[in-house]
């Protein structure tokens, strides 16, 4: 199990990001939360098996369809397993 801090930034916010990154996290899995940062970028804690943690990365590549992409960025943290689910903060 692995925990990444994820920031992308580009066109992320106004086009349901959050929401989506939310359906595909849980749907691999994945524990954690996003929420949208003051700049325009979004950022998430994520947690789960290495190889659902990459294609949820290679996911915030593109994004949804509204978004636009410009740079992700990640670090590895120590696991915690702190999450029970995947949550959008607000």
């Amino acid at each position: 199990m692995k925990r990444m801090h994820v920031s992308v930034e580009g066109k992320v916010q106004g086009v349901f990001f959050r929401g989506h990154m939310q359906r595909e996290a849980r749907s691999r899995g994945i524990t954690g939360w996003v929420r949208n940062r003051a700049g325009g970028s979004v950022e998430a804690v994520l947690e789960g098996p290495e190889a659902n943690l990459a294609a949820l990365l290679d996911w915030c590549r593109h994004g949804p369809p509204s978004a636009s992409v410009r740079d992700v960025k990640s670090a590895e943290e120590p696991y915690t397993g702190e999450y029970k689910d995947f949550s959008v903060l607000y």
